[in-house]
């Protein structure tokens, strides 16, 4: 594997009993295919395309080391030799591509949903229903002995190593923070007290697994909550775990009950690399960066400028199981990148569901979802260019198909042009880029500014037709809905027409909610934000002075006035994404936008928008009214019956089939769905 461009990511790591290939970590993600050993075939096939992909390290989804750490009822576990078994299918696939693999040992603690939940003192987590019982000094003993019987068995599976889970709030980052620990024994107090279990479980570990095996540790460097630690307490922590026998520190910012983000799309790329350099000079073990990294360049320059030894990046390996071998081969353009959504990956598994990836729903689907070559290769047409007709169209011609693309635009990428104008999103342009390549390297035939008619593709000589032409908005019947200070959002984010400093939005869900964001964008900072603007406003100390790394933060100057409006009675935002939808729901409130819920509209008229609400009549007097009140499926070129009885097959995917919510990730997986099956 050449290191041309990325020298710095490519090179190996010797850690004096191995040697790592590079220095790639894909970084822990619960998939969901951990918690059953029926699915284990299908997580090693998806850990195994990764290994082949190049990963110098790959962590596991978390296993817990008892029952009391179970995240969920019966969840993975590994403490019974019968386990081993299962394991042993993940190691050996990883091993046979060259690779090397950590399993990651995480108990939940109070975050568990399940009755079993134990943690340092009894305080409840925000974002569980069950409240933890105060872990008994005998009980701490068996944890300890739970912990290092777990990294035992995970040896004899096979692993390379395994990684503590020490941040993100979970049990040991409970223990070490006074936010969560209360106790007034020698586990409590003083950080020499509170760093106590972590350290002598790492103690405990290397004594029983030996001095020739991988110990990671993923330390929190920002709690980012009130009663977090001070960059004194973190320091002193990665000093003792290092003595204690750590291999290696990976790196954490936040917990899940933090209200700052740390993941989703609005964060920069990179944002904490410089507060892992700060680590970096306080020990002399390799330290890993990580969240926010999703391409190589950005990882390059990390290593570069001394912040890391190492980077972790989880869920761009869910967008591309090739991102290391792509980088090494100057393919970096054919990246498909990760533009940190969380719509298939964090928000799958806090419901409940196998984790997989908006941009690519082959992952953790990887024995399901097959894109194998046809031996009866067909004509296929697919009109429209945004997501799911790039996804068909795509897949398709992978699969050996002859595939032409039709779209009346100039350029491809449908909604997602759309939604890369709105702040924090731009990570959207990211995947046309993705797309624009996979065109030109399947051989697509693409036929841009044509508006193909029904009786072209019925006369066109094509098996298969996929209808993927989108949506028309939807006018409400509002009296007054034609008034010239009415507009679509179609109007505001791509036609560009000026909007007013007081406005009313009609509508919600997610269009509403990126329309309020766009439209409350102060000119002065151009996007993406500059990590100095986004930690002010979201009020982050990246130099670590105070406790949590938590700061006031700055006041906001809003630059309208603006009302979000929705005629549903239930809370605005309800069908936003679980762990990024409250992002969105702060941003608007900090900048006083008035949501309204249970709104009928009554006119529209020169004075503005007269509704009532909670049965008093209120006239809100705006400049101008967005309406992002839904919209409806395009679908004027599907055929007659007579027609489909002897013409090609005609397909609908994406917002053609179903209108009542612009969703890309079904778009895209619909659309990857089909042509597999073509």
């Amino acid at each position: 594997m050449t290191t041309t461009g990325y020298p710095h990511l490519l090179a190996p790591l010797n850690l004096g009993f191995t040697t790592l290939r590079n220095r790639v970590i894909m970084g822990s993600m619960h998939t969901g295919l951990e918690d059953r050993f029926y699915n284990y075939g299908k997580l090693a096939a998806f850990y195994r395309e990764r290994a082949r992909g190049g990963v110098g390290l790959i962590v596991t989804g978390g296993i817990s080391p008892n029952r009391s750490g179970w995240l969920l009822p019966f969840g993975g576990t590994l403490n019974f030799k019968g386990d081993v078994i299962n394991h042993r299918r993940v190691t050996n696939a990883v091993h046979e591509e060259g690779g090397k693999i950590l399993m990651q040992i995480l108990h939940a603690g109070r975050y568990g949903y399940q009755p079993f939940v134990v943690s340092a003192s009894e305080k409840k987590s925000p974002i569980s229903p069950f409240k933890p019982r105060a872990l008994s000094e005998a009980g701490i003993e068996q944890t300890i002995r739970d912990y290092a019987r777990c990294a035992k068995l995970a040896r004899q599976a096979g692993y390379d190593g395994i990684e503590v889970m020490g941040s993100e709030g979970y049990l040991l980052n409970q223990f070490l923070c006074v936010r969560t620990n209360m106790r007034n024994d020698r586990w409590g107090g003083s950080i020499e007290n509170r760093m106590r279990l972590p350290v002598e479980i790492v103690k405990r570990i290397r004594a029983t697994v030996g001095p020739d095996f991988i110990i990671m540790y993923r330390h929190s460097l920002l709690d980012l909550v009130d009663g977090g630690n001070t960059w004194d307490d973190t320091v002193a922590v990665a000093k003792g775990l290092q003595h204690a026998g750590v291999t290696i520190l990976n790196t954490g910012f936040g917990w899940h009950e933090a209200r700052v983000p740390t993941i989703v799309t609005s964060v920069p790329r990179g944002a904490f690399a410089s507060v892992a350099g700060r680590l970096r000079r306080e020990v002399s073990i390799p330290v890993v960066a990580s969240n926010r990294i999703n391409m190589p360049q950005d990882a390059e320059g990390i290593l570069l400028r001394g912040e890391a030894d190492m980077v972790s990046m989880a869920r761009p390996f869910l967008a591309d199981a090739e991102f290391v071998v792509k980088a090494a081969t100057g393919r970096s353009d054919e990246i498909n990148t990760c533009i940190g959504c969380n719509q298939a990956c964090l928000d799958h598994t806090f419901a409940n569901k196998r984790a997989s990836c908006l941009v690519n729903p082959r992952a953790c689907h990887e024995t399901e979802l097959v894109y194998a070559k046809s031996a009866k290769p067909r004509r296929v047409a697919v009109v429209g260019a945004g997501p799911a007709g790039l996804s068909a169209a795509t897949v398709a011609a992978e699969c050996g198909h002859d595939v032409t693309l039709f779209d009346s635009s100039d350029s491809v990428g449908g909604q997602f042009k759309i939604a890369m104008q709105i702040p924090g999103k731009e990570e959207f342009a990211e995947t046309i880029r993705y797309f624009r390549r996979k065109l030109d390297l399947t051989g697509v035939e693409l036929k841009l500014g044509q508006r193909v008619t029904r009786e072209q593709l019925l006369a066109g000589g094509f098996d298969d037709v996929i209808i993927a032409t989108g949506i028309k908005v939807r006018r409400p019947p509002i009296e007054g809905i034609d008034h010239p200070k009415v507009l679509s959002y179609i109007d505001v984010l791509q036609k560009k027409v000026p909007v007013g400093k007081r406005v009313a939005i009609i509508g919600a869900g997610g269009i509403g909610f990126d329309v309020g964001e766009y439209l409350l964008h102060d000119p002065r900072h151009p996007l993406p934000l500059a990590l100095d603007v986004w930690a002010k406003e979201w009020g982050v100390d990246l130099a670590g002075g105070t406790s949590g790394g938590l700061i006031t933060p700055a006041a906001p100057e809003p630059v309208r006035q603006i009302y979000l409006l929705q005629r549903k009675t239930s809370k605005l935002g309800a069908g936003l994404g679980k762990t990024s939808g409250w992002v969105h729901r702060a941003v608007l409130a900090r900048n006083g936008v008035v949501m309204l819920s249970g709104v009928q509209y009554n006119k529209i008229d020169d004075h503005g928008l007269h509704v009532t609400v909670g049965g008093e009549e209120r006239l809100l007097a705006v400049d101008h009214v967005v309406v992002c009140a839904g919209q409806d499926s395009l679908t004027e070129l599907m055929p007659s019956e007579e027609e489909a009885k002897s013409g090609p097959r005609f397909h609908k995917i994406g917002g053609a089939a179903l209108a009542a919510e612009l969703d890309a990730k079904r778009a895209i997986r619909e659309g990857a769905e089909l042509a597999a099956s073509l």
